[in-house]
């Protein structure tokens, strides 16, 4: 099995159904948008340059996308936290993915990446 496979089925559910289709959506999102291992993370590229990844986070346990260049998106879902230039949107896996909110933002972040 490959890491980026791995990463995803050693978790338990909820979180692994809700990754599974994290994963789905931002790959059927964009027929440009690829998936990578890097940093021991699956990552969403386009045109080779790193678009957003997902991750979980440790104290909550929930799942997250982060966005490369979140900063340069302005939306109040997203969470900057401790970090300089990503930001991040936390999913609730016991509650409905808010699928809508995840494509205007992918769309955004698709335009910025664009413009770099």
């Amino acid at each position: 099995m490959r890491p980026i496979d791995a990463y995803f089925f050693e978790k338990e559910e909820p979180l692994r159904g809700c990754l599974l289709y994290l994963r789905s959506h931002i790959l059927d999102f964009d027929s440009s948008l690829t998936e990578e291992w890097k940093y021991k993370m699956p990552f969403y590229c386009y045109n080779n340059k790193m678009l957003c990844y997902l991750w979980t986070d440790k104290k909550k346990g929930h799942p997250y996308i982060g966005f490369v260049d979140g900063i340069k998106i302005d939306r109040v879902e997203l969470l900057i936290e401790k970090r300089n230039r990503m930001k991040i949107l936390p999913v609730d896996p016991s509650k409905d993915i808010p699928v809508q909110l995840i494509n205007e933002i992918l769309s955004e972040a698709l335009s910025v990446r664009q413009l770099s």
